[in-house]
């Protein structure tokens, strides 16, 4: 068998991508044998970039996968592609170098579904020469009619539920990307502005967006401030508009901040929502759709938000309602797509009921792992307000299934069985309640969160000719998605199923750069994928991830991690390489253990010990943990002591205990392989190959041989260990060749096999019971120079050369008095015991000897 020197992954890994049949990897829908494992797998967007942060997370769902499937499991690990949204439609925009609205709709369609195709195209590919263990025949795209057929269907059964509605309400809204968004959606930043001091006619307001002067409706304080108590239920009139508005009481206005007088418009944030709610306030619209001033702002009408208030404070200033400003630190909501600062505009949209105990009741039944990550779910339910909008004002999504008769203006949403469907390009198929057979199409889209929150449904079989296996098992996600996809999926699987969408949700952190900062091209430190691939390999980029954390913390991405990784893999390969020209004409069957040495049953107890460990971490998702673990074991204990322990076994004439040595080594470099599997799906590959028939990744998993693991095997064990290493220190400290053998070797203590000390040190070993006769001889005078020298000055050189002169047994009785004499140039001085060592040589049975202490066990070396 040959087993090339060096490993190279730019050979092995290529051939095993290309020659694997990936079918292993497919889900049984039929088999009723084993237990199913069905993961949620996130459907990314297809950039046509798979970038490290999801390659992160597609690695914990792989090792997550393969191990499943190696413990019995009916695995489902699906790939889907979550196709929708502003991203395709800005960047298919500036290929084309046009505006969506200047082809038609549906050629504009097009254009971004070839440019996905395209994406999706070259995302497969890395993930495919990452390795991972994909179920392709599961697969989903959604903007493939078969995929949001679903949700135009879940659309249709939450509508008939009463779970979804449409109305006019506030809504935010991002006037750059021209649509409402949810507020999952908005992020919010830190800035700086003014706070603005006006004359209000009789009272004096502070105000941050004296833009929305012409949207006021109100004026509001707290009704138990002594100082404006007279004014409730009166009459002001807003500065430069000119309009009355009343003076409202409310006990959520802050007398502590500005004036304690705040106006209320319709919309400048959340709290004036909950005002126009709960006092039926009127409403007054100052800002359009496209982020400009209205027609009611008079003067301002056509400006742009920061022109209006600009124009304004200025007019406010030289008008005199102006008097003071001040800076103010604000969390400006903003849209996560393109940090436009949003705003809040009353609209005719599309909305889901959230039932936030419903929500949270499953989120309970749950496992959440790491647990406190559910904490972000329970603090975004608990600050719901708003029912979620799922109309969008694009292109490039699932339509909404909805017309609307020019006749009597009655909502006709599609049936089920119409489905999928287009209403700006098919009409429905029968007449209005009214008879009327002219519609208006709905052009609004859905949400992309409507898509990708079925995904779970869609896994577990909803609506096909599968039997529906509603949980799934696992849904793994970044945190930075909890309050959306998370939310939504839960919401969603218990309003359209009645059940929780998975057993445990698994989150991962986000990959940061070797600044420590998260990885963004503005600064620079992205690093893809393929750039570790190609100048490392991609089981290191697996190791990288498997050992970089632990889930739920974000991990640093740093290059010395991933050599650290390579060289392992190197080191594992000359280990591998060892064995296997050992094992050559190896044909394993199972052994007496009473044949085995105790070398033999130490490495396999400690093997034994590593699979239920790493086992253990598995089950608990301690990526990290395992793959130290399997590091730690191979180069520590198999590596550096096992077969530098067993190699004179191995090249002797004793078939017995090289026998021995081959089953414990076919034994352990078996096992490596399967507990490689997850992790370095390529490296134990190859491994694999050379010893067993078939996959690697369609073994079962290592299980440990309880009765194998024993402590005191493992004491003895290390105690040959530690006798060679010591013995090869002594040989190297004393420049001898670690081959090179001592007169003797003397163990004074219990040891009941003795093959591989004799094997490891070369020498004659002895094993006496009961404790060394020692005789210390005092041989040197060793003068303590760093102090004869500054307390004796000018003398120390005649007393440094007296003493060295001086009988060393003699020297050491007087140090055991306490006091050294010693007669320099004729005087006789006195020394403390601290101005000289004496070395003294171990004699036992007349014989010059060293001694090794391992363990408080004398080891006698015989020179």
């Amino acid at each position: 068998m040959t087993v090339p020197k060096e490993y190279d992954p730019h050979i092995i890994e290529p051939k095993w991508r290309d020659s694997w049949n990936m079918s292993m990897y497919h889900f049984d829908w039929k088999d009723k044998n084993r237990p199913q494992f069905i993961i949620d797998t996130p459907p990314p967007y297809p950039t046509g970039n798979f970038h490290i942060g999801n390659s992160l997370n597609w690695c914990y769902i792989d090792f997550v996968a393969r191990y499943k499937r190696m413990c019995g499991y009916n695995v489902m690990f699906p790939q889907g592609w979550d196709c929708h949204g502003l991203p395709t439609e800005v960047k298919v925009e500036e290929i084309h170098g046009i505006t969506k609205n200047e082809v038609p709709r549906e050629e504009f369609r097009n254009m971004c579904r070839e440019l996905t195709v395209g994406n999706i195209e070259k995302m497969r590919n890395t993930m495919l020469n990452l390795g991972f263990s994909t179920d392709w025949s599961n697969e989903f795209v959604t903007m493939e009619p078969e995929y949001y057929s679903k949700t135009q269907r879940s659309f249709r059964k939450m509508y008939d539920m009463g779970r979804l509605y449409q109305s006019e309400h506030p809504v935010n809204w991002c006037p750059r990307c021209e649509t409402a968004i949810a507020f999952a959606e908005v992020e919010y930043d830190s800035r700086e502005t003014k706070l603005n001091y006006l004359h209000f006619d009789k009272l004096e307001i502070a105000t941050s967006r004296p833009e929305l002067l012409a949207a006021c409706v109100a004026v509001a304080i707290n009704p138990e401030d002594e100082r404006y108590k007279e004014y409730l239920g009166s009459m002001v009139m807003v500065p430069l508009f000119g309009h009355e508005v009343k003076v409202i009481g409310d006990k959520d206005v802050d007398p502590a901040f500005g004036t304690g007088v705040v106006m209320i418009c319709t919309f400048g944030d959340k709290q004036d929502v909950r005002w126009w709610m709960e006092h039926s306030l009127p409403l007054r619209k100052a800002i359009d759709k496209n982020g400009h001033m209205t027609e009611i702002a008079g003067k301002y009408h056509g400006m742009s938000i920061p022109e209006c208030k600009k124009a304004i404070i200025e007019d406010l200033e030289a008008e005199g309602y102006l008097f003071e400003q001040k800076p103010l630190e604000q969390n400006v909501g903003m849209c996560w797509r393109c940090d436009t600062p949003i705003e809040i505009l009353s609209e005719r949209q599309w909305f889901i009921k959230i039932d936030t105990d419903e929500v949270s009741k499953a989120a309970n039944e749950i496992k959440w792992l790491p647990e406190y990550m559910k904490v972000r779910l329970d603090n975004w339910t608990n600050t719901m307000e708003w029912d979620w909008c799922i109309s969008r004002q694009r292109l490039f999504a699932t339509p909404i299934p909805v017309w609307y008769c020019k006749h009597c203006g009655e909502v006709m949403v599609a049936k089920e069985e119409w489905m999928p469907i287009d209403p700006t390009q098919q009409q429905p198929p029968e007449a209005c309640k009214c008879g009327s057979t002219e519609f208006e199409p709905e052009e609004d889209v859905l949400d992309t969160w409507m898509d990708s929150s079925i995904t779970v449904l869609h896994v577990t079989g909803w609506l096909t000719d599968h039997e529906m296996r509603l949980p799934a098992q696992l849904r793994p996600q970044g945190h930075d998605i909890i309050r959306t996809w998370a939310f939504y999926s839960i919401l969603r699987s218990m309003a359209i199923a009645g059940k929780r969408p998975w057993d445990s949700i698994l989150i991962n952190g986000m990959v940061l750069g070797e600044d420590g900062h998260k990885m963004s091209k503005s600064l620079g430190n992205v690093i893809a994928p393929e750039e570790v691939i190609k100048d490392y390999s991609a089981d290191s980029f697996r190791q990288w991830a498997a050992i970089g954390g632990s889930p739920g913390s974000d991990v640093m991405f740093r290059w010395k991690d991933v050599v650290s990784a390579s060289r392992f893999f190197a080191k594992m390969w000359s280990i591998y390489r060892f064995a296997m020209s050992h094992l050559e004409d190896y044909e394993h069957c199972e052994v007496d253990i009473s044949e085995l040495k105790i070398v033999d049953k130490w490495l396999l107890s400690n093997l034994y010990r590593l699979i239920g460990s790493v086992t253990e971490s598995m089950e608990m998702y301690q990526f990290d943990e395992a793959f130290k673990a399997v590091r730690g074991f191979t180069w520590d204990i198999l590596a550096d002591n096992y077969i530098e322990l067993v190699k004179s076994r191995l090249y002797s004439d004793d078939d017995s205990g090289k026998m021995a040595a081959k089953y414990t080594l076919y034994v352990t470099i078996d096992a490596l392989s399967r507990l490689l599997a997850p992790f370095a799906p390529f490296f134990a590959e190859e491994m694999f190959s050379h010893i067993g028939c078939g996959s690697v990744h369609i073994q079962s998993w290592p299980k440990a041989c309880e009765s194998m693991v024993d402590v005191d095997v493992e004491k003895s064990g290390e105690f040959i260990k530690d006798i060679a290493s010591s013995v090869r220190r002594y040989k190297s400290e004393h420049g001898m060749a670690l081959n090179a053998p001592l007169a003797k070797i003397e163990i004074y203590g219990s040891l009941a096999d003795i093959t591989d000390v004799l094997g490891a040190t070369n020498s004659p070993v002895e094993v006496i019971a009961g404790e060394p006769d020692f005789e210390h001889v005092p041989v040197n005078v060793k003068p303590n120079m760093g102090i004869i020298g500054p307390k004796f000055r000018g003398q120390a050189k005649d007393i440094i050369n007296a003493l060295i002169e001086e009988n060393p047994k003699k020297i050491a009785d007087e140090i055991a008095k306490g006091k050294i004499t010693v007669m320099v140039n004729g005087d006789m001085l006195e020394l403390d015991p601290e101005c000289v060592e004496v070395e003294k040589e171990v004699v036992s049975a007349g014989r010059s000897v060293d001694v090794l202490d391992i363990s408080g066990v004398p080891i006698v070396i015989v020179r």
